[in-house]
Parts: C-alpha cells; sequence; structure tokens
C-alpha cells in the first residue's frame, strides 16, 4: 500500500476535502501492539493496485502522535480504539472498525 503519513493536524481538514472526491480510510496503528501489526498486514495483504484509484489511504503512528490521534477521534466523532480504520467520505465517517473487525472486504463494501 501506498500510505500517506498523517502527522500533522492540518491534514485533517485536508482529509475531509480529499473525501469529496474520492474517500479517505484512516489507519490508527500502534506499533507495540501484535494485534495492529496483524490488522495492518491483512489490509496490504489484500490491496490492489488498482485500489490507489478508488480510496486514499492514511497512515497514522498513534504512539508517536497521540494527540492527532485524539484529535482524528474528536473531529469525526469516533471514540479512539487502536488498531482503528477510519473510512470518510464527503467529509463524515462512514465506516469505523477496529481490532480484528478491521477487514479489506469490509472497507471496500462501503467506499
Amino acid at each position: 500500500m501506498n500510505w500517506q503519513k498523517l502527522t500533522d493536524p492540518g491534514q485533517i481538514d485536508v482529509i475531509k476535502q480529499q473525501s469529496k472526491d474520492m474517500p479517505v480510510l484512516i489507519f490508527k496503528h500502534s506499533t507495540r501492539c501484535s494485534i495492529s501489526s496483524m490488522s495492518l498486514d491483512r489490509l496490504a495483504r489484500n490491496w490492489k493496485k488498482e485500489d490507489e484509484r478508488r480510496l486514499i489511504p492514511y497512515f497514522l503512528d498513534l504512539i508517536a502522535f497521540r494527540s492527532l490521534s485524539d484529535q482524528v477521534a474528536m473531529d469525526f466523532g469516533v471514540p479512539h480504539q487502536s488498531p482503528q480504520a477510519i473510512l470518510i467520505k464527503d467529509g463524515k465517517v462512514v465506516f469505523e472498525d477496529s481490532h480484528f473487525g478491521i477487514s479489506y472486504n469490509s472497507i471496500m463494501a462501503k467506499i
């Protein structure tokens, strides 16, 4: 996957704008959690090159950017989870899941 790194609070407004043209996925990842690593790996293994024309993926390292992770939760009205997949269309969350509930098929079914 060609992840865009989510590292700055200003990117949240960019994501809201981008999501008006194409769905945006935010994957909140804990580098200290094996479940998070497994969820990330399952998503990446199923990702297809052509998916880049259907979805913009963002990667948020919530250990390095915990306050930004909290800001994403507040701005999009979702409780903080780790790992967590948040799908945004037209500036609004249309899908959110965490832990082993994160799956490529469930995300792609919502875009």
